[in-house]
Protein backbone atom coordinates (compact mmCIF):
# COMPACT_ATOMS: atom_id res chain seq x y z
CA UNK A 1 0.00 0.00 0.00
CA UNK A 2 1.28 3.38 -0.69
CA UNK A 3 2.24 5.73 1.88
CA UNK A 4 0.55 8.80 2.76
CA UNK A 5 1.82 12.54 2.17
CA UNK A 6 2.15 13.92 5.64
CA UNK A 7 3.86 17.35 4.91
CA UNK A 8 2.74 18.90 1.14
CA UNK A 9 4.88 21.96 0.57
CA UNK A 10 2.91 23.61 -2.62
CA UNK A 11 4.80 26.32 -4.95
CA UNK A 12 6.45 27.85 -1.79
CA UNK A 13 8.26 30.95 -2.81
CA UNK A 14 10.53 33.36 0.25
CA UNK A 15 11.30 36.52 -0.55
CA UNK A 16 13.55 38.83 1.38
CA UNK A 17 12.94 42.57 -0.54
CA UNK A 18 14.50 41.68 -3.81
CA UNK A 19 16.06 38.38 -2.68
CA UNK A 20 14.28 35.14 -3.27
CA UNK A 21 15.33 32.82 -1.12
CA UNK A 22 12.99 29.91 -2.31
CA UNK A 23 11.55 29.98 -5.97
CA UNK A 24 8.00 28.11 -6.31
CA UNK A 25 9.68 25.15 -4.59
CA UNK A 26 7.43 21.65 -4.16
CA UNK A 27 8.14 19.17 -1.27
CA UNK A 28 6.15 16.08 -0.46
CA UNK A 29 6.98 13.86 2.16
CA UNK A 30 5.48 10.67 3.24
CA UNK A 31 4.95 9.31 6.73
CA UNK A 32 7.70 6.98 7.98
CA UNK A 33 10.16 7.91 5.94
CA UNK A 34 13.68 9.69 5.73
CA UNK A 35 13.46 12.23 3.41
CA UNK A 36 16.92 14.43 2.54
CA UNK A 37 16.93 18.12 1.39
CA UNK A 38 20.03 18.33 -0.49
CA UNK A 39 21.60 21.71 -1.51
CA UNK A 40 25.02 23.57 -1.36
CA UNK A 41 25.53 26.46 1.84
CA UNK A 42 22.95 29.20 0.83
CA UNK A 43 20.86 27.30 -1.35
CA UNK A 44 17.44 27.80 0.27
CA UNK A 45 17.25 24.41 2.36
CA UNK A 46 16.68 26.06 6.04
CA UNK A 47 14.82 29.47 5.28
CA UNK A 48 12.71 26.18 3.39
CA UNK A 49 12.09 24.54 6.69
CA UNK A 50 11.88 27.54 8.90
CA UNK A 51 8.82 28.11 7.18
CA UNK A 52 7.74 24.69 7.89
CA UNK A 53 8.59 24.63 11.39
CA UNK A 54 6.70 28.39 12.13
CA UNK A 55 10.11 30.69 12.01
CA UNK A 56 9.42 32.58 8.86
CA UNK A 57 6.02 32.62 6.96
CA UNK A 58 6.08 31.87 3.26
CA UNK A 59 5.64 34.91 0.83
CA UNK A 60 3.17 32.59 -1.37
CA UNK A 61 2.52 28.97 -1.36
CA UNK A 62 0.76 27.06 0.91
CA UNK A 63 1.45 24.29 3.49
CA UNK A 64 -0.69 21.07 3.49
CA UNK A 65 -1.04 18.64 6.46
CA UNK A 66 -2.41 14.69 5.99
CA UNK A 67 -4.25 16.86 2.87
CA UNK A 68 -5.20 19.83 4.72
CA UNK A 69 -4.13 22.90 4.58
CA UNK A 70 -2.52 24.72 7.50
CA UNK A 71 -1.07 28.51 8.65
CA UNK A 72 1.97 27.87 10.13
CA UNK A 73 2.86 31.57 11.86
CA UNK A 74 4.67 30.12 15.09
CA UNK A 75 7.04 27.55 16.58
CA UNK A 76 4.15 26.51 19.35
CA UNK A 77 1.60 26.25 16.07
CA UNK A 78 3.99 24.25 14.22
CA UNK A 79 4.27 22.04 17.98
CA UNK A 80 0.84 21.76 17.78
CA UNK A 81 0.58 20.07 14.35
CA UNK A 82 2.97 17.74 15.42
CA UNK A 83 6.01 19.45 13.67
CA UNK A 84 9.82 19.92 15.57
CA UNK A 85 12.88 21.30 14.62
CA UNK A 86 16.18 20.34 15.95
CA UNK A 87 18.36 23.45 15.00
CA UNK A 88 22.44 22.99 13.61
CA UNK A 89 22.82 25.31 16.31
CA UNK A 90 21.48 23.81 19.66
CA UNK A 91 18.92 26.23 21.01
CA UNK A 92 19.78 25.32 24.91
CA UNK A 93 20.13 26.96 28.19
CA UNK A 94 24.05 25.55 29.56
CA UNK A 95 23.06 26.33 33.56
CA UNK A 96 19.64 24.37 32.94
CA UNK A 97 19.95 21.06 33.62
CA UNK A 98 18.78 17.98 30.71
CA UNK A 99 15.24 17.70 32.04
CA UNK A 100 14.91 21.88 32.76
CA UNK A 101 15.87 22.22 29.06
CA UNK A 102 13.57 19.41 27.43
CA UNK A 103 10.44 21.24 29.54
CA UNK A 104 11.11 24.86 29.06
CA UNK A 105 7.95 26.28 27.62
CA UNK A 106 5.91 22.72 27.91
CA UNK A 107 6.36 22.65 31.84
CA UNK A 108 4.76 19.83 33.39
CA UNK A 109 3.07 21.51 36.74
CA UNK A 110 0.55 19.70 39.70
CA UNK A 111 -1.62 22.29 41.24
CA UNK A 112 0.21 24.88 39.76
CA UNK A 113 3.82 23.81 41.01
CA UNK A 114 6.71 23.02 38.50
CA UNK A 115 6.60 18.76 38.87
CA UNK A 116 9.79 17.95 37.83
CA UNK A 117 9.90 14.49 38.82
CA UNK A 118 7.01 13.65 37.02
CA UNK A 119 8.70 15.72 33.80
CA UNK A 120 12.38 13.47 34.68
CA UNK A 121 9.64 10.06 34.15
CA UNK A 122 8.14 10.90 31.18
CA UNK A 123 11.80 12.20 29.82
CA UNK A 124 13.67 8.84 31.02
CA UNK A 125 10.57 6.94 29.43
CA UNK A 126 11.32 8.67 26.02
CA UNK A 127 14.91 8.21 26.09
CA UNK A 128 14.54 4.55 26.48
CA UNK A 129 11.89 3.97 23.69
CA UNK A 130 13.58 6.00 21.05
CA UNK A 131 17.44 5.25 22.32
CA UNK A 132 18.18 8.52 23.14
CA UNK A 133 20.82 7.94 26.53
CA UNK A 134 20.29 11.34 28.73
CA UNK A 135 20.41 12.16 32.38
CA UNK A 136 17.84 14.05 33.11
CA UNK A 137 19.92 15.67 36.03
CA UNK A 138 22.66 16.21 34.20
CA UNK A 139 23.81 20.15 33.82
CA UNK A 140 23.75 20.69 29.70
CA UNK A 141 26.90 22.61 30.43
CA UNK A 142 28.90 18.88 31.70
CA UNK A 143 27.33 16.90 28.62
CA UNK A 144 29.10 16.11 25.28
CA UNK A 145 28.08 17.95 22.18
CA UNK A 146 26.37 14.37 21.22
CA UNK A 147 24.50 14.38 23.93
CA UNK A 148 23.36 17.71 23.72
CA UNK A 149 21.87 16.83 20.31
CA UNK A 150 19.88 14.08 21.67
CA UNK A 151 18.76 16.60 24.53
CA UNK A 152 17.35 18.56 21.14
CA UNK A 153 15.74 15.81 19.97
CA UNK A 154 13.85 14.79 22.96
CA UNK A 155 12.89 18.25 23.42
CA UNK A 156 10.69 17.80 20.22
CA UNK A 157 9.61 14.58 20.86
CA UNK A 158 8.57 15.60 24.31
CA UNK A 159 5.92 18.19 22.63
CA UNK A 160 4.44 15.60 20.44
CA UNK A 161 6.49 15.60 17.24
CA UNK A 162 5.50 13.09 14.34
CA UNK A 163 7.83 14.88 12.32
CA UNK A 164 11.14 16.11 12.88
CA UNK A 165 13.64 18.27 10.75
CA UNK A 166 17.28 17.38 11.23
CA UNK A 167 19.31 20.83 10.26
CA UNK A 168 22.92 19.81 9.48
CA UNK A 169 22.59 17.42 12.46
CA UNK A 170 25.91 16.06 11.81
CA UNK A 171 28.01 19.53 10.85
CA UNK A 172 29.41 18.57 15.17
CA UNK A 173 29.87 15.59 15.80
CA UNK A 174 32.55 12.85 15.79
CA UNK A 175 32.23 9.65 13.42
CA UNK A 176 31.21 7.72 16.96
CA UNK A 177 28.31 10.32 17.22
CA UNK A 178 27.20 10.80 13.79
CA UNK A 179 26.72 6.55 13.39
CA UNK A 180 24.83 6.69 17.15
CA UNK A 181 22.20 10.00 15.40
CA UNK A 182 21.89 7.73 12.14
CA UNK A 183 20.78 4.65 14.21
CA UNK A 184 18.32 7.08 16.00
CA UNK A 185 17.03 8.17 13.05
CA UNK A 186 16.14 4.83 11.87
CA UNK A 187 14.89 3.64 15.20
CA UNK A 188 12.36 7.28 15.16
CA UNK A 189 10.63 6.06 11.59
CA UNK A 190 10.43 2.82 12.52
CA UNK A 191 8.40 4.24 15.02
CA UNK A 192 6.22 6.30 12.76
CA UNK A 193 7.78 9.27 13.09
CA UNK A 194 9.00 10.92 9.42
CA UNK A 195 12.18 12.95 9.28
CA UNK A 196 13.40 15.82 6.90
CA UNK A 197 17.24 15.88 6.93
CA UNK A 198 18.82 18.81 5.73
CA UNK A 199 22.27 17.80 4.96
CA UNK A 200 24.83 17.91 1.96
CA UNK A 201 26.90 14.93 3.21
CA UNK A 202 25.89 12.28 0.48
CA UNK A 203 27.27 9.47 2.40
CA UNK A 204 24.57 9.79 5.18
CA UNK A 205 22.29 10.41 2.44
CA UNK A 206 23.04 7.17 1.21
CA UNK A 207 23.17 5.43 4.46
CA UNK A 208 19.10 6.72 5.71
CA UNK A 209 17.45 8.51 3.58
CA UNK A 210 14.99 6.90 1.54
CA UNK A 211 13.93 9.98 -1.23
CA UNK A 212 16.18 12.98 -1.69
CA UNK A 213 15.20 16.38 -2.90
CA UNK A 214 17.90 18.62 -4.15
CA UNK A 215 17.47 22.57 -4.10
CA UNK A 216 20.08 24.74 -6.31
CA UNK A 217 19.92 28.63 -5.38
CA UNK A 218 16.54 28.85 -4.32
CA UNK A 219 14.73 26.25 -7.07
CA UNK A 220 13.87 23.02 -6.65
CA UNK A 221 16.26 20.63 -9.47
CA UNK A 222 15.26 17.41 -8.73
CA UNK A 223 13.23 14.60 -6.56
CA UNK A 224 14.32 10.96 -6.86
CA UNK A 225 14.44 7.74 -4.81
CA UNK A 226 18.45 7.25 -3.29
CA UNK A 227 19.07 4.23 -4.60
CA UNK A 228 18.35 5.47 -7.52
CA UNK A 229 20.89 8.24 -7.63
CA UNK A 230 24.52 8.06 -8.08
CA UNK A 231 27.30 10.15 -5.60
CA UNK A 232 28.48 11.75 -9.03
CA UNK A 233 24.81 12.97 -10.24
CA UNK A 234 23.38 14.20 -6.62
CA UNK A 235 26.48 16.35 -6.61
CA UNK A 236 25.79 17.39 -10.11
CA UNK A 237 22.46 18.42 -9.65
CA UNK A 238 23.54 20.18 -6.51
CA UNK A 239 26.32 22.37 -7.46
CA UNK A 240 25.44 22.51 -11.57
CA UNK A 241 28.80 21.04 -12.76
CA UNK A 242 30.55 17.80 -11.93
CA UNK A 243 32.59 17.62 -9.11
CA UNK A 244 35.39 15.50 -8.32
CA UNK A 245 35.86 13.78 -5.03
CA UNK A 246 39.84 13.55 -5.03
CA UNK A 247 41.72 16.43 -5.18
CA UNK A 248 44.33 16.24 -8.16
CA UNK A 249 48.02 17.26 -7.04
CA UNK A 250 51.58 16.39 -7.82
CA UNK A 251 54.15 15.23 -5.24
CA UNK A 252 54.89 17.41 -2.58
CA UNK A 253 58.27 18.86 -2.78
CA UNK A 254 58.96 19.15 1.00
CA UNK A 255 61.69 21.77 2.10
CA UNK A 256 63.37 23.06 4.96
CA UNK A 257 61.79 22.73 8.16
CA UNK A 258 59.19 25.99 9.02
CA UNK A 259 57.56 24.75 12.46
CA UNK A 260 59.52 22.22 14.77
CA UNK A 261 57.74 21.09 17.99
CA UNK A 262 59.40 18.77 21.06
CA UNK A 263 58.48 17.64 24.01
CA UNK A 264 55.05 19.92 24.16
CA UNK A 265 52.89 19.93 27.25
CA UNK A 266 49.47 22.25 27.65
CA UNK A 267 46.87 21.61 30.04
CA UNK A 268 43.80 21.81 29.19
CA UNK A 269 40.59 24.47 31.01
CA UNK A 270 40.76 21.82 34.01
CA UNK A 271 44.64 22.11 34.26
CA UNK A 272 44.73 18.54 33.02
CA UNK A 273 47.59 17.90 30.60
CA UNK A 274 45.57 17.52 27.44
CA UNK A 275 49.10 17.70 25.11
CA UNK A 276 51.39 15.21 26.49
CA UNK A 277 55.22 15.48 25.31
CA UNK A 278 54.18 16.14 21.58
CA UNK A 279 56.79 16.66 19.07
CA UNK A 280 56.15 16.89 15.34
CA UNK A 281 57.52 19.08 12.02
CA UNK A 282 55.90 20.50 9.35
CA UNK A 283 58.14 21.67 6.07
CA UNK A 284 57.75 24.34 3.56
CA UNK A 285 55.78 22.82 0.65
CA UNK A 286 54.32 20.06 2.56
CA UNK A 287 50.34 19.59 3.83
CA UNK A 288 51.17 17.64 7.38
CA UNK A 289 47.49 16.15 7.92
CA UNK A 290 46.53 15.54 12.18
CA UNK A 291 44.33 12.27 12.76
CA UNK A 292 42.65 12.10 15.30
CA UNK A 293 39.38 11.18 17.83
CA UNK A 294 37.43 14.65 19.01
CA UNK A 295 39.21 15.78 22.19
CA UNK A 296 42.66 14.21 21.97
CA UNK A 297 44.43 17.48 22.40
CA UNK A 298 44.04 19.01 18.87
CA UNK A 299 42.30 21.94 20.06
CA UNK A 300 44.29 22.39 22.70
CA UNK A 301 47.48 21.92 20.76
CA UNK A 302 46.53 24.09 17.76
CA UNK A 303 45.56 27.26 20.54
CA UNK A 304 49.21 26.71 21.95
CA UNK A 305 50.73 27.18 18.43
CA UNK A 306 49.36 29.96 18.10
CA UNK A 307 49.39 32.18 21.19
CA UNK A 308 46.07 31.55 22.56
CA UNK A 309 46.65 28.56 25.49
CA UNK A 310 49.56 28.93 27.60
CA UNK A 311 52.58 26.24 27.14
CA UNK A 312 53.37 24.24 30.45
CA UNK A 313 56.65 23.32 29.16
CA UNK A 314 58.65 22.28 25.97
CA UNK A 315 59.28 24.28 22.66
CA UNK A 316 57.82 25.36 19.41
CA UNK A 317 60.38 26.82 17.15
CA UNK A 318 59.11 28.83 14.43
CA UNK A 319 61.55 29.50 11.67
CA UNK A 320 64.11 29.10 13.96
CA UNK A 321 62.71 31.16 16.87
CA UNK A 322 61.50 29.53 20.06
CA UNK A 323 57.73 31.51 20.01
CA UNK A 324 56.89 30.00 23.49
CA UNK A 325 55.30 32.78 25.39
CA UNK A 326 54.66 35.07 22.30
CA UNK A 327 51.05 36.71 22.18
CA UNK A 328 48.69 35.66 19.16
CA UNK A 329 49.69 39.07 17.26
CA UNK A 330 53.30 38.54 18.12
CA UNK A 331 53.11 34.65 16.08
CA UNK A 332 50.51 36.40 13.37
CA UNK A 333 53.16 39.02 13.29
CA UNK A 334 55.52 36.20 12.30
CA UNK A 335 53.64 35.33 8.96
CA UNK A 336 51.57 32.26 10.71
CA UNK A 337 47.81 32.06 9.38
CA UNK A 338 45.00 30.58 11.81
CA UNK A 339 41.62 29.36 10.47
CA UNK A 340 40.21 28.44 13.76
CA UNK A 341 37.88 24.97 13.90
CA UNK A 342 34.94 26.93 15.88
CA UNK A 343 34.22 29.72 12.85
CA UNK A 344 31.36 31.41 15.14
CA UNK A 345 33.26 31.57 18.08
CA UNK A 346 36.64 32.12 16.89
CA UNK A 347 36.80 33.11 13.29
CA UNK A 348 34.65 35.72 12.82
CA UNK A 349 32.69 38.87 14.60
CA UNK A 350 29.38 37.69 13.52
CA UNK A 351 27.64 41.27 14.43
CA UNK A 352 30.58 43.27 11.87
CA UNK A 353 30.32 43.50 8.44
CA UNK A 354 31.67 40.94 5.75
CA UNK A 355 34.40 43.56 4.86
CA UNK A 356 35.06 44.19 8.63
CA UNK A 357 35.76 40.68 8.88
CA UNK A 358 37.98 40.07 6.42
CA UNK A 359 40.05 43.43 7.82
CA UNK A 360 40.29 41.98 11.08
CA UNK A 361 44.11 40.65 10.45
CA UNK A 362 45.56 44.08 9.24
CA UNK A 363 42.72 46.51 10.19
CA UNK A 364 46.16 48.28 12.31
CA UNK A 365 48.41 48.05 9.14
CA UNK A 366 48.14 50.85 6.18
CA UNK A 367 46.44 51.30 3.96
CA UNK A 368 43.68 49.68 5.68
CA UNK A 369 44.29 52.55 8.52
CA UNK A 370 46.37 55.20 8.59
CA UNK A 371 47.36 56.86 12.37
CA UNK A 372 44.54 54.89 13.97
CA UNK A 373 41.97 55.86 11.70
CA UNK A 374 39.81 53.62 9.45
CA UNK A 375 39.79 53.87 5.45
CA UNK A 376 36.46 52.30 4.64
CA UNK A 377 36.96 52.67 1.05
CA UNK A 378 40.03 50.80 1.44
CA UNK A 379 38.61 47.69 3.56
CA UNK A 380 35.22 47.42 1.28
CA UNK A 381 37.36 47.85 -1.76
CA UNK A 382 39.60 44.82 -0.30
CA UNK A 383 36.80 42.96 0.96
CA UNK A 384 35.74 43.18 -3.30
CA UNK A 385 38.71 41.89 -4.34
CA UNK A 386 38.61 38.95 -2.04
CA UNK A 387 35.58 37.78 -2.80
CA UNK A 388 35.82 37.57 -6.47
CA UNK A 389 39.15 35.60 -5.52
CA UNK A 390 37.51 33.10 -3.45
CA UNK A 391 34.34 32.92 -4.64
CA UNK A 392 32.73 34.44 -1.47
CA UNK A 393 28.98 34.78 -1.90
CA UNK A 394 26.69 37.59 -0.25
CA UNK A 395 24.80 40.50 -1.51
CA UNK A 396 27.84 42.92 -0.96
CA UNK A 397 30.54 43.09 1.33
CA UNK A 398 28.70 45.24 4.06
CA UNK A 399 26.18 43.10 4.85
CA UNK A 400 26.64 41.26 8.97
CA UNK A 401 28.88 38.36 8.87
CA UNK A 402 25.79 36.22 10.27
CA UNK A 403 23.74 36.74 6.84
CA UNK A 404 26.25 34.45 4.85
CA UNK A 405 25.97 30.78 4.59
CA UNK A 406 28.39 28.74 6.58
CA UNK A 407 30.05 27.84 3.48
CA UNK A 408 30.65 31.41 2.78
CA UNK A 409 31.42 32.26 5.86
CA UNK A 410 34.44 29.24 6.22
CA UNK A 411 35.44 31.24 2.66
CA UNK A 412 35.42 34.87 4.44
CA UNK A 413 38.05 33.92 6.75
CA UNK A 414 40.35 31.26 4.30
CA UNK A 415 40.70 34.14 1.92
CA UNK A 416 41.71 36.27 4.94
CA UNK A 417 44.34 34.00 6.35
CA UNK A 418 45.57 32.96 2.92
CA UNK A 419 46.05 36.90 1.53
CA UNK A 420 48.27 36.83 4.49
CA UNK A 421 50.60 35.31 2.71
CA UNK A 422 51.60 33.33 5.33
CA UNK A 423 55.06 31.12 5.99
CA UNK A 424 52.71 28.86 7.79
CA UNK A 425 49.13 28.43 7.22
CA UNK A 426 47.29 26.50 10.53
CA UNK A 427 43.66 24.89 9.06
CA UNK A 428 41.43 23.13 11.59
CA UNK A 429 38.58 21.64 10.38
CA UNK A 430 38.82 23.57 7.43
CA UNK A 431 35.44 21.71 5.46
CA UNK A 432 32.96 21.35 8.70
CA UNK A 433 29.41 21.79 7.73
CA UNK A 434 30.17 22.71 3.95
CA UNK A 435 29.27 21.06 0.88
CA UNK A 436 31.14 19.33 -1.81
CA UNK A 437 31.38 22.11 -4.17
CA UNK A 438 32.63 24.72 -1.54
CA UNK A 439 35.60 21.27 0.03
CA UNK A 440 36.31 20.56 -3.61
CA UNK A 441 37.16 24.28 -3.70
CA UNK A 442 38.89 24.66 -0.14
CA UNK A 443 40.95 21.57 -0.56
CA UNK A 444 42.08 22.80 -3.82
CA UNK A 445 43.59 26.45 -2.35
CA UNK A 446 45.21 24.17 0.77
CA UNK A 447 46.80 22.12 -2.16
CA UNK A 448 48.09 25.00 -3.87
CA UNK A 449 49.37 27.45 -0.48
CA UNK A 450 50.99 24.23 -0.24
CA UNK A 451 52.37 24.20 -4.09
CA UNK A 452 53.72 27.82 -3.47
CA UNK A 453 55.60 26.83 -0.75
CA UNK A 454 54.03 26.91 2.13
CA UNK A 455 53.55 25.11 5.28
CA UNK A 456 50.73 23.71 5.77
CA UNK A 457 49.20 21.77 8.95
CA UNK A 458 45.79 20.12 8.89
CA UNK A 459 43.53 19.23 11.32
CA UNK A 460 40.51 17.40 10.70
CA UNK A 461 38.47 14.68 11.90
CA UNK A 462 37.25 13.87 8.00
CA UNK A 463 39.45 10.78 7.57
CA UNK A 464 38.27 11.22 3.87
CA UNK A 465 39.78 15.19 3.55
CA UNK A 466 43.01 13.83 5.35
CA UNK A 467 43.42 11.08 3.04
CA UNK A 468 42.94 13.40 0.57
CA UNK A 469 45.03 16.50 1.05
CA UNK A 470 48.11 15.46 3.31
CA UNK A 471 51.02 14.38 2.23
CA UNK A 472 52.07 12.90 5.62
CA UNK A 473 49.65 12.07 8.76
CA UNK A 474 50.35 12.44 12.69
CA UNK A 475 48.10 10.07 14.10
CA UNK A 476 47.17 12.31 17.75
CA UNK A 477 45.87 9.66 20.70
CA UNK A 478 45.77 11.14 24.04
CA UNK A 479 47.88 14.20 23.66
CA UNK A 480 50.50 12.46 21.71
CA UNK A 481 51.53 11.69 18.18
CA UNK A 482 50.85 7.65 17.81
CA UNK A 483 52.25 7.36 14.30
CA UNK A 484 53.38 9.24 11.08
CA UNK A 485 52.48 7.08 7.98
CA UNK A 486 52.17 8.06 4.24
CA UNK A 487 47.97 8.44 2.96
CA UNK A 488 49.60 6.45 0.06
CA UNK A 489 50.47 3.23 2.39
CA UNK A 490 47.25 3.72 4.74
CA UNK A 491 43.13 3.75 5.03
CA UNK A 492 40.74 4.42 6.71
CA UNK A 493 41.30 1.11 8.63
CA UNK A 494 44.40 1.58 9.38
CA UNK A 495 44.15 5.53 11.05
CA UNK A 496 41.09 4.19 12.44
CA UNK A 497 43.20 1.40 14.82
CA UNK A 498 45.98 4.13 15.41
CA UNK A 499 43.28 6.75 16.82
CA UNK A 500 42.00 4.37 18.93
CA UNK A 501 45.92 3.96 20.28
CA UNK A 502 46.20 0.71 18.61
CA UNK A 503 49.14 -0.77 16.75
CA UNK A 504 49.25 -1.82 13.05
CA UNK A 505 50.16 -5.59 12.66
CA UNK A 506 52.22 -5.61 9.55
CA UNK A 507 55.31 -3.53 9.89
CA UNK A 508 54.34 0.10 8.32
CA UNK A 509 56.82 2.70 7.38
CA UNK A 510 56.49 5.46 9.51
CA UNK A 511 57.88 8.44 7.15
Amino acid sequence: MAKTNVIEMRNITKQFGEFIANDQITLNVKRGEIHALLGENGAGKSTLMNMLAGLLEPTSGEIAINGEVVSINSPSKAAKLGIGMVHQHFMLVEAFTVAENIILGAETTKHGVLDLKQASKEIKDLSEKYGLEVDPSAKVADISVGAQQRVEILKTLYRGADLLIFDEPTAVLTPAEIAELLKIMKSLVKEGKSIILITHKLDEIRAVADNVTVIRRGKCIQTVEVEGASNDDLAEWMVGRSVSFKTEKRPAEPKEVVLSVKDLVVDENRGVPAVKNLSLEVRSGEILGIAGIDGNGQSELIQALTGLRKVKSGEIILKGVNIVGKSPRQVTEMQVSHVPEDRHRDGLILEMTLAENISLQTYYKEPISKNGILNYTKINEKARQLMKEFDVRAASEVVPASALSGGNQQKAIIAREIDRNPDLLIVSQPTRGLDVGAIEYIRKRLIAERDSGKAVLVVSFELDEILDVSDRIAVIHDGAIHGIVSPSETNKQELGVLMAGGTLEKGDDHV
